[in-house]
């Protein structure tokens, strides 16, 4: 699922919200796995980090959408080819 969401991000840049939702689907991934991991070894010393990755996740998600947001209202459009970061 990681790999599908990297060549997602690498191959599809066309627009900033499917790149968004290729990042949430690789941390979505590794959230899962981070989990099963920690299921896994029975350790009560991990069992916080999946949580800790889905909040640094949820900031991650928030402020991408705030960025989109943005770039909508300056650009017009969410195109990645519209933006120019020459020209900040």
């Amino acid at each position: 699922m990681f790999s599908l969401g990297l060549t997602g991000l690498t191959f599809h840049r066309t627009h900033l919200i499917s790149a968004l939702l290729c990042l949430e689907g690789m941390m979505l991934s590794l959230f899962m796995a981070l989990s099963l991991w920690t299921l896994q070894l029975n350790s009560t010393s991990f069992s916080c980090s999946p949580l800790f990755l889905l909040a640094f996740s949820a900031c991650e998600a928030s402020v991408g959408l705030a960025l989109l947001v943005a770039t909508s209202r300056t650009h017009g459009s969410d195109r990645l080819a519209s933006l120019n970061l020459l020209q900040c």
